[in-house]
Parts: C-alpha cells; structure tokens; sequence
C-alpha cells in the first residue's frame, strides 16, 4: 500500500486529488494539511511514502516544507512531489535542490497523475525529458556553483558516465544500451553516485551534475 500525505492550502484541491487517489487499491491518503508546518508534523507521525506538496502556501512554503522534510534523518523514505500552477518556474529548481523528487502540474491528467505517485513510491525522480531539457537549458547561463563538487573524486568513470547520462534525460534501460551493460547494473552504478554524491534520489543527481560541471549543457 501505497502511503500519501496530501498537502495545498485549497481544500478543493485536496479533496480533488483525494477523490482520484481513494479509488485506487494501492494507494491509501494517510493525511492532509493546508501549510508546511503542519505537514512537517503529519510526516513525522504517519511517514508516508510520498508527499505531494503544494509549492506556494501561507507561513511554511512547499520548498521549506521540503527541506525540512530532506533535512530529518527519520524522513528519509519520504519522497516529495512538488505541486505547481505554472510548469517550470523559477521556484522548482530551488525545490529540487531542497530535496523534491519531482513536481507535477496541478492540470495534469488523472492517470498521468496517478502513475507518478506510483514512480514517485518507488524512490525514482519525476523528470521526464522534456524537463531535463529546460533544466538543461537553465544551466547554460547559469556559472558553475563553487563548493559543489564534494564526493565527485569517489566517483568511478562508470559512476560519472552513468550519471551523465541520467543528467542527459535517460532512462535505465537507455543507460543500459548506452553503456552496453545489463539494467540492474545501470541502477547500481546510479544508486552508488547517489550515495557517495549525497543525492536523495534521481532528481538531485540532476541538479548535482550540472552545478558541478561533470555534465556539460549540449552547445555550450
């Protein structure tokens, strides 16, 4: 069973994303809250496996909410999904550098919807492609970001060559013909990054790559 914590100051919205979430079997709504510090208390107490958290509220925002969240060591299997209005906009890259696993447009369709709260359950990044791409495009006019690279030396070249390739958009198995090696070694070399890099997940390796310079914006 899959445990949510559904978390927008609009109740319309909550009872929206409710009313699709309690029809599913594998997919039970363990808490609500309308602020970030009320959600902070509902993780702690229910440790649900995804919080879905709206970005903008009164008080404590989704982004503080999400680093508070990233921060406790006793929440560490709480995955974030950041909830927006507006796409991509400037208030996403500081929520994946909080912790978020990924975010979702409130417009988005019920099974698209549902499915990422499956992807997200399962602890991997909610980043298609075609947002790599502007996070991608963010990052050719961005400088690179000093003291980013902690833990980059323990990489092995096949750690960096596989997270290149994640940073690329890529998909497991895509790394896998890539790199010419089976799919569960490509997790594990992933997983390992992640874990010598400090990553949460998939979507902090992103950011990682590219603040660091060991993944190159294509034209830049």
């Amino acid at each position: 069973m899959i445990r949510v914590l559904l978390v927008d100051d609009q109740p319309l919205i909550r009872s929206g994303f409710r009313a699709l979430l309690d029809l599913e079997e594998d997919i039970e709504v363990v808490a609500e809250a309308a602020d970030g510090q009320r959600a902070l208390e509902l993780a702690r107490e229910h440790l649900p496996d995804v919080a879905l958290i709206d970005i903008q509220m009164p008080g404590v925002d989704g982004i503080e909410a999400t680093r508070r969240i990233a921060a406790d060591p006793a929440l560490a299997g709480v995955h974030v999904v950041i909830l927006t209005n507006y796409g991509l906009d400037e208030y996403i890259f500081d929520a994946l550098r909080a912790g978020a696993a990924g975010f979702l447009v409130k417009d988005i369709v019920p099974d698209d919807f549902l499915h990422a709260v499956r992807v997200a359950a399962r602890g991997d990044a909610l980043l298609a492609p075609s947002i790599t791409r502007k996070l991608i495009n963010r990052y050719v006019t961005m400088p690179l970001t000093t003291g980013v690279g902690t833990g980059l030396e323990e990489l092995t070249s096949r750690e960096r060559e596989a997270v290149v390739l994640v940073a690329q958009g890529l998909s497991n198995d895509e790394i896998a013909g890539r790199m010419v090696i089976s799919p569960m070694t490509a997790k594990t070399h992933i997983n390992r990054a992640m874990t010598k890099l400090r990553a949460r997940d998939r979507a902090q390796l992103v950011v990682f790559a590219y603040e660091s310079g060991l993944a190159a914006p294509r034209g830049s």
